[in-house]
C-alpha cells in the first residue's frame, strides 16, 4: 500500500505532504536569505516612510498587485495613511490621487511590468519618491526608485518555476517588515491599533472592559451585614449574574459571593449560614480588574484564575461594574480558553 502522504502512486511522484513541505521550505529559505541580505537600503526606506507627511501609495500589477493591496492595508492598520493605486487605472485618471507629500511603494519582481513602467514618468514628474521592492536594482523600476529593496533572483516554488509563489512571499514579507518597523519607530501603541480595529473579534478583544462590563446598577450588590437569605430574596436585575458584589458604605468592593458559594452552603448543610451576614461567608479581597483595562487583560485573568465573574473597580477600589463570562460569549473567539467553562 502506498503512503499517499509521502508518495503518489502515479509515477512515484512525491505525495502531497512531502510536496507541501518542500514548497514551504523553499519559501522559508528564500526569506532567510532575504533577511541576511537586508542592508542600509531598508533603513533608507524606513526613513522615507517615517518622514512621509502624506500617504504611502502602494502599487503593483497581477499577483504583485494583490500583495500590494495587503501591504497597503497593513500600513494603514499600523498607523501610516496608505492606499492602493492600480497602475493601469492610474493612467486613466487615477493619477489624481497622488500628492506631492506622498511616497510611492512599487512592487514588481521583474521591475519591467508594462503597467508599472508606464506609470514611472508620471510619478517622477510629480517629484514623488519611489521605494521599489523588485528583483533587480538595474531594472526599469529599480533605476527610477529613490530606494530599492532587492529580492534578488528567485526560483518560484511552482514545479514549473513559473507561478508567482516564492517571489510574492518575499514581496509581502518585505512590505510587512517595512510597515511594522516604521510603526514601531512611530511609537504606535496597542491603543492606536484598537482605534483602527473596532470591528470583529480582534476589535472586541481590544476594547475596554468598561464597554463590555455590566454597569453597577445592573449588577447584584449587597452590604456585608445583610443576610444571605435577604440578598437572594431580592428581585434580580434584568439579566441575572452569577455573583453578588459586597460593598461597604463608600461603595468599595470588600468581597464577592457567587452562586457556587451558595451551592456549597447547601452541600455542606450549613443551613444556619443562610440567615447569617453574607460578609461572614463571602470571598474577601476578590480578584478584580481596573476600569479602563483592555478586555484581553480581563480575559487573561478569567482564564488564569479559572473564574467566571470579574469585578471592575476604579482607582479608589469602588465597584463600577462586573465582567461576566456569559456576556462574552459571541464577543470573542469561541475557542478562547476563558470561555471554555461557559460554553
Amino acid at each position: 500500500m502506498f503512503d499517499q502522504q509521502h508518495c503518489d502512486p502515479r509515477g512515484g511522484q512525491p505525495g502531497p505532504v512531502s510536496h507541501g513541505r518542500r514548497i514551504l521550505r523553499e519559501e522559508a529559505a528564500a526569506l532567510a536569505t532575504a533577511a541576511d541580505a537586508l542592508d542600509d537600503s531598508f533603513a533608507a526606506a524606513v526613513r522615507l516612510v517615517e518622514g512621509c507627511t502624506g500617504a504611502v501609495v502602494v502599487t503593483g500589477i497581477g499577483k504583485a498587485g494583490l500583495v500590494a493591496r495587503k501591504v497597503s492595508a497593513t500600513l494603514a492598520s499600523t498607523g501610516m495613511p496608505s492606499h492602493f493605486l492600480h497602475p493601469a487605472e492610474a493612467v486613466h485618471g487615477d493619477l489624481g490621487v497622488l500628492r506631492g507629500d506622498d511616497v510611492v511603494l512599487a512592487l514588481s519582481q521583474s521591475g519591467e511590468s508594462e503597467e508599472i513602467v508606464r506609470l514611472l514618468p508620471h510619478i517622477a514628474a510629480r517629484q514623488i519618491p519611489i521605494i521599489a521592492i523588485t528583483g533587480r536594482r538595474g531594472s526599469s523600476l529599480g533605476r527610477a526608485a529613490a530606494v530599492v529593496l532587492v529580492t534578488g533572483s528567485v526560483r518560484e516554488a511552482c514545479g514549473l518555476g513559473l507561478a508567482p509563489s516564492t517571489s510574492t512571499t518575499l514581496l509581502m514579507a518585505l512590505g510587512d517588515a517595512l510597515a511594522l518597523v516604521t510603526s514601531s519607530r512611530r511609537s504606535f501603541t496597542a491603543d492606536d491599533f484598537a482605534a483602527r480595529h473596532p470591528g470583529g473579534s480582534l476589535g472586541r478583544q481590544l476594547m475596554r472592559v468598561d464597554d463590555a462590563m455590566r454597569p453597577l446598577p445592573r449588577c447584584r450588590t449587597a452590604r456585608p451585614e445583610e443576610t444571605v437569605r435577604a440578598v437572594f430574596s431580592r428581585p434580580l436585575p434584568s439579566r441575572r449574574t452569577g455573583a453578588v458584589m459586597i460593598l461597604d458604605g463608600a461603595g468599595r468592593l470588600v468581597g464577592l459571593f457567587t452562586d457556587s458559594d451558595l451551592a456549597r452552603l447547601f452541600e455542606q448543610t450549613r443551613d444556619a449560614a443562610i440567615d447569617a451576614p453574607i460578609g461572614a461567608v463571602m470571598t474577601p479581597r476578590p480578584t478584580t480588574v481596573p476600569a479602563g483595562a483592555r478586555l484581553d487583560e480581563a480575559l487573561a485573568i478569567l482564564d488564569s484564575r479559572r473564574i467566571s465573574e470579574l469585578p471592575v473597580v476604579d482607582g479608589a477600589g469602588r465597584a463600577v461594574g462586573l465582567i461576566d463570562v456569559v456576556d462574552l460569549l459571541g464577543m470573542v473567539s469561541p475557542d478562547h480558553p476563558a470561555l471554555a467553562d461557559a460554553a
